[in-house]
């Protein structure tokens, strides 16, 4: 006996059951009513499958999954139940029907994370009163005068028992007639087929099959009723629509393959052979994969409308075409009692084709030139100075250009702003170590080649119209004075159309005086630089930057100087030469190197194949025939 308190329990249990199983219902995906409805009688047997179980609905062969039924009455579950209803894995099977059964019936899949749900439904109708067949008839034709065969509506039915091992047995009834097996003209076939020899015009009747089996421990059975129309045999001499004594081409050595396909207008089945010729002497009967082959003749399409008729195919196939097999005739023959027929196809060899190899030349070119691009944008520093080493007889000799000095090097002086003992050391001593010593140029530098007693103006325009390059060496602080604000707030936007006017002042406030303080040699050269490179054009100027610079001391930077930096970006001393790509600008670095947490202690060696002498070697002028390649005794001179 239950106590009170468990069966309280049972129920609660039950009840909580009952809630979640109506949530996953919800929550289920609806594939809604099936278009296929059940059609059944009282008394059969009738099977309810779902579609779900199909892989474009999840992989149901590895992800496990469980099925529940629930019938058309409020939603209850369908369980197992003795002599009536059996749950087997997705199927349903209902024995014994009442009318009572019908409605529908719903399924519900679930996996380990998703959910499904289907309706299918029911019918249940009545048989006619004093009929033997079923309400609902399948339609098939038999042919007068030859064997037939009809086909039993119930192969799902004995599929799916043969599946769970259950023998199963189909019995015939004409009418309300049982049919004997062997007996008379008809003979049990396959187990699904019944065939009628010698089909007679009064064999248009009703036929059903009846499905017995055992399963679960309960007899069921199952029935489908055929309603049999006979028709008359009519058939024409068959016509050959394909091959149409056309000519064909094909590459030598390449497989193929053609059809010949013959209709004929005709009631039933006709009695026709098709075969194909080669040469007009040789057939080819051979159906198994050879080198020239056929298929089996097959029914393509059966028509009624325009005319009834039926298509018949039969394939003609070659593995590898030889020489032997061009230049000749391959004939279809369709032959029948109504006449004989033919068409044939002449095969030519096809010209050769040069798409392939165009296509393939082109698109190699193609390639080659893109990874030659993109090669030549991530080493063009390497190869331009290896090409000006490797061949400098191809570049002209600068010695008779008028020119004294491969660069003048500007640079904040003692007393100007932006002054820094490390910019003088690297003006004085590391870029004479690597570009005079070991790189072979001449420079220019205004510490140290000043003739004592020149005048600024005069020492400035001198030997920068004698100089092919400018270096111009800055820092944060280098154009960020009070006296270049003063001036930049009221010329901006004018600081290199107005070099002429500059240069006046310059003149005026020195009156030839070398102790001047150099802060007005700093705006001279940079000033008469900046007119030079950017309205003459005269001047190249490289930009060697030697410290970071932050957006904000950049907007404090004369225009031209940003404009320069911006067209043609700068030379970073402070930039880690341990970064993979060595031609880098400040202007397309910068942020880079931010994002990658790069530190600006880090320096590049004073080797000269080092990625910052390199990018300074690549801006400075080329030496052509006067010189060797000073690089190769770099060490030595070091």
């Amino acid at each position: 006996m239950f106590r009170p308190a468990a069966l309280g329990g049972l129920l609660l249990l039950l009840g909580l059951r009952g809630i979640c199983a109506g949530l996953q219902r919800g929550n289920c995906t609806d594939y809604e009513l099936q278009f296929e409805r059940v059609f059944s009688v009282p008394g059969d047997t009738a099977m309810l499958n779902s579609t779900m179980l199909a892989p474009d609905v999840f992989d149901f062969t590895s992800v496990p999954y469980n099925v529940t039924w629930y019938g058309p009455e409020a939603g209850r579950e369908v369980s197992n139940q003795s002599g009536r209803v059996l749950v087997l894995g997705n199927t349903l099977w209902i024995l014994n029907l009442q009318l009572e059964d019908a409605g529908e019936y719903v399924i519900v899949l679930r996996t380990p994370s998703r959910c499904y749900r289907q309706a299918t439904k029911l019918v249940v109708e009545p048989p006619a009163a004093g009929e033997c067949g079923r309400p609902r008839k399948a339609h098939q034709t038999l042919t007068n005068k030859i064997t037939d065969i009809l086909n039993c509506p119930l192969g799902d039915y004995v599929s799916k028992l043969d599946s769970y091992d259950v023998t199963s047995h189909i019995t015939w009834y004409r009418g309300c007639e049982h049919i004997e097996d062997g007996k008379g003209r008809y003979t049990y076939l396959h187990r699904t087929k019944l065939k009628i020899d010698g089909v007679e015009l009064n064999d248009n009747a009703f036929y059903t099959c009846t499905l017995t089996f055992t399963l679960g421990g309960m007899r069921g059975s199952v029935s489908e009723t055929i309603e049999a129309s006979v028709s008359v045999v009519t058939s024409e001499a068959p016509q050959i629509r394909e091959p149409a004594n056309v000519k064909l081409t094909a590459q030598l050595g390449s497989s193929f393959s053609r059809r010949c396909l013959v209709f004929v207008l005709c009631v039933g089945k006709p009695r026709v052979d098709i075969v194909w010729i080669v040469r007009n002497s040789k057939y080819v009967l051979n159906t198994k994969p050879d080198r020239i082959y056929t298929s089996e003749q097959r029914l393509v399409e059966r028509q009624e409308l325009p005319v009834p008729g039926v298509l018949l195919e039969r394939m003609l196939m070659f593995s590898e075409l030889r020489e032997e097999d061009f230049y000749a005739n391959y004939t279809c023959l369709a032959q029948s009692s109504r006449g004989t027929v033919t068409g044939y196809f002449t095969l030519l060899p096809a010209d050769p084709n040069i798409l392939l190899p165009v296509g393939l030349l082109l698109g190699g070119v193609a390639a080659l030139f893109i990874v030659s691009v993109v090669l030549y944008y991530l080493f063009k520093v390497d190869i331009v100075l290896w090409f000006r080493g490797a061949f400098p007889v191809l570049y002209t000799n600068t010695d008779l250009d008028g020119k004294s000095y491969d660069a003048y090097v500007a640079y904040p002086q003692a007393c100007a702003a932006g002054f820094s003992q490390q910019v003088e050391a690297f003006a004085l001593h590391t870029l004479p170590q690597v570009l005079e010593k070991a790189c072979g140029y001449k420079l220019f530098i205004a510490g140290r080649d000043c003739m004592p007693g020149t005048a600024i103006v005069d020492s400035v325009e001198e030997n920068i119209q004698a100089s092919r390059r400018l270096l111009l060496l800055y820092t944060a602080s280098t154009f960020i004075s009070r006296r270049h604000t003063s001036s930049a707030s009221n010329n901006n936007n004018n600081d290199v159309s107005k070099s002429s006017d500059n240069n006046n002042d310059v003149s005026k406030s020195s009156d030839g005086d070398e102790d001047v303080c150099p802060d007005s040699r700093q705006q001279l050269e940079c000033v008469t630089a900046m007119h030079r490179a950017l309205l003459e054009g005269s001047l190249k100027v490289i930009l060697v930057e030697l410290e970071k610079i932050s957006p904000a001391q950049l907007a404090l930077f004369p225009e031209s100087v940003r404009h320069l930096r911006k067209k043609q970006g700068a030379v970073c001393w402070w930039r880690n030469p341990s970064e993979r790509r060595r031609w880098r600008t400040c202007t397309a670095g910068a942020r880079e190197h931010e994002e990658k947490g790069g530190r600006d202690e880090a320096q590049p060696s004073l080797c000269p194949s080092s990625g910052f002498w390199k990018e300074v070697r690549y801006r400075m002028p080329v030496r052509g025939k006067r010189a060797l390649y000073p690089e190769k005794t770099a060490l030595l001179n070091l």
